[in-house]
This record gives C-alpha cells, structure tokens and sequence, in this order.
C-alpha cells in the first residue's frame, strides 16, 4: 500500500504522456478558430470587404489613364496647296498647312509636340508604369507578410500611387512624366494582391471565392469610369484628368488608415493578440461573441508561419524542383503574352477610326464576363509579375503602329496565338490531375521516378 500513490502517479504520468501527441495532433488550425470567432460572412466583413475592394476601382484607372492622356490628337488640313490630306503624314507637312482638332493641351503629344518622335518616347510613360510594377512587385512584395501588414501595405500603396499622380499634374516634359508613371506603378504594384489577401482573411473560407470577384468588378468599374470622366474633360487640359482620379484616391486612403480593420490572422501569427481580438470584436456578430472568451493558446502558430514564405523563397525553390520549374515555365510565357494583350489592346484604341469614348466603354464592359476566368488563372505572384512583364512592351508597340494603322493587333494576335501553344506543356492539357499541395506532387513524381527505374531494371534483367 506504501507504494500506490507513486505507482498511481506513475500511471497517471504515463497515461498523459501517452495522450499528449493525440491532442498536439488535433489541435484546430488558426484559420477554423477565426472562422468559429467571427462567423463565416455578415455585415461587418460585407463593409470591410467593399471598402477594401474599392482599392482595385482607383488602381483601374491610374493602370489606363493614359489611353486618353497619351491619345494621339486627331488633325486636319489648314491648306491644301502643300499635297495635306486625312492620310498624310504630318511629320512631312509645313507647320502651317495643319493644325490639331482640339486645344495642344488635351494631350502629351500635341502640348510636348511628340507627333514625330519615335515609338520609344511616346510609348515611355505607359511603359515605364507597368515597369514599375513590376520592379514594385518584387521589391514590395514581402512587405505585406512581414513588417507592414495588409492594411498599412494598401493604404502607402494607395497613398503613392495617388500622390504621384497628383504630382504628375506638374510635369514639363516627358521625361519628368515618365519618372512620375513609373513611381504610380511602383507604388500600385502590391495593391490588387493586398486587398485579395485582406478580403479573404476577414471571410470565411465558402465566402472566399465570392469576396475576390468583388474587387474584380470594382476595377471593371474604374476602368468604365475612365471614358465618362474623360468625356466630361473633353477639350480640357490632359492634367485634369490626373486631378479627378487623383485627388479621390488620396481621401479613399484616408479611409483605409481609419476603418479598415488589419487581418486578424495576421496579427495573431506576428504575436499581437490584443489587437487581433479587437479586431475580432470589430467584425464578430453579437451571437459570437462568447467566443471571443476562447483562449487561442491551443493553436498551432508554428505551422501558420511556416506558411508565410516570401516570393524569393518561393522563386528557390520552384527553381530546386526541377518539374515545377518545367511546368511554371509554360504559364509564365502564356502570362507574358497575355499581359501584352491585355494591357495593349486598350491602349491601341486611339489607332483605330472609332470614337475613342465608346471603344473604351466597350473593351471595359468585356472585363465582366471575364473577372471570373481572371480569377482562376492569374492566381499566383509570379504569374502576375509575367503578365505585368507582357504589359511594358504593349506600349510601345501601339506607339509604332500609330502610322501603320492596326498591325498591332495582328501581333496581338500571333503573340497570344504562340504563348497559348505552351499550354500543350502543361500537365493538366494532357488529361493529368493534379495534386492540391506540392508534398503530394513531390511524392507522386518519386513515385513515378521508381516506377521508370524499376521498369529499366526489369527490362535489363530481363535482357541478361
């Protein structure tokens, strides 16, 4: 009997440490415990989530402003003594035998007197913003993992972005404009990926997917609301049109700094719980607030910031595996042609004999059907930054075709045509399935590997 207590505390000892790894096992995910807090979609994240999603709407329209502040003017004959007529070339024209339609100040060409520069120079600026975009994309994009945070990350991106254009508004030449696109761009760069990453961290997971067309849409809005701003500037100075959308981006910044809530997922994985449970409060519905009591001390935040790579380590890695490299390689090509489409397709526009209002109108009511399909093909960083590649050369390429008429829609269309057949590359167009996570990729590709071996070694055997 002396020795029951110590055989029984023995037991007990190892009957926890027995159970120990099972509970360490099950412990639940942080983004179940957030989801269990806060609901799975209510009014609250529905504010969140259209405040956050009105960030795309601005970043729209600085991405195809200069379809109309770069448009080249249309003209007309003033004498015709001089052989001037609809098709002749100005540049080969006296000064005084044509004269612009409209004011020289309602464009970048006609005020800077551009009409005969070549491709390179008129295309600059709109290249040298999607040049932005891509260094930014690089430079910015661990930011919004590590030190500032989603919130902080949309509201300097928004904050830049307008700012420069506001700044745009000042520019003498082409060169001091082509620095100040390409800070716009630069500044823009992380915007999209922010907000889809913030709107889908206030959610639920079944309301995910529906949360991420909402800023797809907003940003068909910003792009249709370019024409009709543009249309009511008419004759107006192309300054003006950096000031309207300029000058609201600055005050939807404002709101972001003050009424978007910081991912509450982050805030727990960086180590601020307070603020995380305040921001649960914030957006939790009165019928879940008991749950604000839970104590998240079971939750496994190891694995959460395992999970947070940045896009470097993303790079090495794909570039170490040497089958997702062969398949990442594909669709980075079919985003570079994409994006060259894309992006230059709405900036050809002014090449065509359409009323350049309407063209518009029409290309950005097309961004509708497709924000879907959008969705669920640019759904990684490094694709995006290939389709943000594609859209630097677009520019350019408009540019040069300005004497030639539409020829820059038939490379358009053999770009798109010859990227597209990489696709043939790709696993999935061979019927394949894939796998959800890369763990199971790697192993079904080892299994592959020694199925091949072992088959080589039977037909080896099988020759002695």
């Amino acid at each position: 009997m002396a020795d029951s207590t110590p055989l029984l505390s023995q037991a007990n000892s190892a009957e926890s440490q027995s159970t120990t790894p099972p509970l360490e096992k099950h412990r639940p995910s942080l983004d179940f415990t957030i989801e269990r807090c806060i609901g799975v979609f209510g009014w609250a994240q529905f504010f969140q989530t259209l405040l956050v999603s009105l960030a795309w709407l601005f970043d729209a329209q600085q991405t195809f402003i200069s379809v109309f502040t770069d448009a080249y003017p249309t003209w007309h004959c003033t004498t015709h003594p001089h052989g001037c007529d609809s098709v002749s070339n100005i540049c080969y024209l006296p000064k005084n035998s044509w004269a612009w339609d409209w004011p020289s100040y309602t464009s970048i060409i006609s005020e800077w007197k551009l009409e005969c520069s070549s491709s390179i120079i008129t295309g600059l600026p709109a290249s040298s913003f999607f040049m932005g975009c891509l260094v930014g994309g690089f430079v910015l994009a661990t930011l919004a993992d590590s030190s500032l945070g989603r919130k902080n990350m949309i509201f300097l991106s928004c904050l830049t972005m307008s700012l420069s254009s506001l700044l745009t508004v000042f520019s003498t030449n082409i060169w001091v404009y082509s620095a100040l696109r390409l800070v716009c761009g630069f500044g823009r760069a992380t915007i999209g990926t922010s907000a889809l990453v913030l709107t889908a961290e206030l959610v639920g997971k079944r309301w995910r997917g529906q949360v991420g067309v909402i800023g797809f849409f907003c940003f068909t809005i910003g792009f249709l609301s370019l024409p009709a701003i543009a249309y009511l500037n008419r004759g107006s100075s192309w300054r003006s049109l950096y000031l309207w959308t300029s000058i609201p981006g600055i005050f939807y910044s404002m709101l972001v700094h003050f009424f978007v809530r910081e991912s509450p997922r982050w805030l727990f994985v960086r180590g601020r719980k307070e603020e995380a449970v305040a921001t649960l409060k914030s957006i939790a519905t009165p019928s879940r607030s008991s749950c604000l009591t839970w104590s998240f001390s079971e939750v496994s935040f190891q694995e959460e910031r395992c999970n947070n790579g940045n896009i470097f380590s993303t790079i090495k890695m794909l570039v170490q595996k040497r089958w997702a490299f062969r398949r990442l390689l594909p669709v980075l090509v079919i985003g570079f042609g994409s994006g060259m489409v894309y992006y230059g397709m709405p900036l050809g526009l002014g090449n065509l004999s359409f009323n350049l209002y309407l063209s518009v109108t029409l290309n950005a009511l097309a961004e509708i059907p497709s924000s879907l399909i959008t969705m669920l093909l640019i759904a990684t960083s490094l694709v995006r930054q290939a389709v943000v590649f594609g859209g630097v050369f677009g520019p350019m390429l408009v540019a040069a075709d300005r004497r030639d008429g539409i020829s820059s829609y038939g490379v358009f269309g053999l770009v798109i045509g010859c990227c597209g057949l990489f696709a043939i590359c790709l696993p999935e167009t061979r019927g394949r399935a894939l796998c959800d996570t890369m763990d199971e990729e790697e192993q079904k590709e080892k299994a592959i590997c020694n199925d091949e071996v072992i088959q080589v070694e039977g037909t080896n055997g099988g020759a002695r």
